[in-house]
């Protein structure tokens, strides 16, 4: 299976931050000529701190990315927290997002599949790679034809993460697209005074140990300037070495 690549801003920051990194990206998937979808939230309900940064909201988010889409062609991607945001956002995006913390909610993902379109669910950071088979089942159980899986690591005691690629070939038994979440796999939750933290140099390693255990898709959060970035700076890739862990991938 061709592995296909998701990638964007953590979060809709601002209308050039989102051309810049569409502009690349678009540049990219031409180039090495790889399925890609452009990602960005238009809220991050799970922030850390009350005073963290949440995006511009449903509506203007959602038209943000509509004109992503119109100007550079690219497939989108976007996460929903609350189920009445499953059916506006599939007027705009190819792609539902689960966040993590969410992957059991059932009326989420319900609402998600009865869009129609393909739902990526996240495995949460408490639940190993077999453990997805029930949020799977619930998604295709409420009408879902395409169901994606997406590795994002584990809590290991506190402000930390650790990975275990055999969840990759664990979820291959569900379903056939299994992605490294490469950047939010780098978190350190919480680890920066009200903050998450992050090692990004670990970032090209991740999806090169991916590939090896099977994976079927790479995510990357990216940005023009992640130690200035609104949320998730740490983790995120530098926009300008997305195109060599292309290369590394492909």
């Amino acid at each position: 299976m061709k592995p296909i690549f998701i990638a964007g801003p953590c979060v809709i920051e601002s209308a050039e931050v989102l051309d810049e990194v569409a502009a690349e990206l678009c540049r990219l998937q031409k180039t090495y000529q790889i399925t890609l979808f452009f990602k960005a939230s238009f809220d991050k309900a799970n922030r850390t701190s009350i005073a963290s940064f949440r995006g511009p909201g449903l509506e203007r988010g959602l038209q943000m990315l509509a004109d992503v889409k119109a100007k550079y062609g690219l497939q989108l991607l976007t996460d929903i927290h609350e189920s009445y945001q499953a059916a506006p956002a599939a007027e705009v995006v190819d792609v539902l997002q689960i966040p993590a913390f969410l992957c059991r909610q059932t009326d989420l993902l319900v609402a998600a599949a009865k869009t129609g379109k393909v739902v990526n669910i996240k495995k949460a950071q408490f639940l190993s790679g077999a453990d997805m088979q029930y949020p799977v089942e619930k998604a295709r159980d409420g009408g879902a034809q395409e169901v994606w899986l997406t590795e994002r690591g584990n809590s290991f005691g506190y402000n930390n993460l650790v990975v275990d690629f055999r969840n990759i070939p664990d979820m291959l038994q569900w379903t056939p697209r299994v992605i490294m979440d490469c950047t939010h796999s780098v978190q350190r939750p919480g680890a920066a005074g009200g903050k998450t933290g992050g090692n990004r140099e670990f970032v090209p390693a991740m999806a090169l140990a991916a590939k090896a255990f099977g994976a079927t898709g790479y995510f990357f959060e990216t940005h023009p300037d992640p130690d200035h970035a609104l949320s998730d700076g740490p983790n995120m890739l530098r926009l300008k070495d997305m195109e060599s862990v292309v290369k590394s991938l492909i």
